[in-house]
């Protein structure tokens, strides 16, 4: 019998962990918020904290080998989202 296994190289395996850690913080961060144990909610907010080091430790890695392309952002777009971002939080 053979086994078809798919090549996975760094662009994939990358791609996959970081769905893993985003699903991971999100998961983590449900669980922390509906914690009623405060000793527990300490132990997942730091396992979450965590999480979010080591999914940007991967972006990173990714957008550094240029399978992860961020945009700059346009200055004027920036300007409007500080400006909507300020008016929610005043009221």
């Amino acid at each position: 019998m053979q086994l078809n296994i798919p090549n996975f190289g760094d662009k994939e395996i990358l791609n996959d962990a970081l769905n893993s850690e985003k699903h991971l913080t999100s998961t983590y961060n449900t669980f922390a918020n509906e914690c009623a144990n405060p000793q527990l909610r300490g132990a997942l907010m730091q396992l979450l904290n965590d999480e979010h080091a080591i999914q940007f430790d991967v972006f990173t890695e990714m957008h550094n080998r240029g399978f992860y392309p961020t945009p700059m952002a346009d200055q004027q777009k920036i300007d409007q989202a500080k400006q909507k971002f300020s008016c929610q939080n005043r009221g």
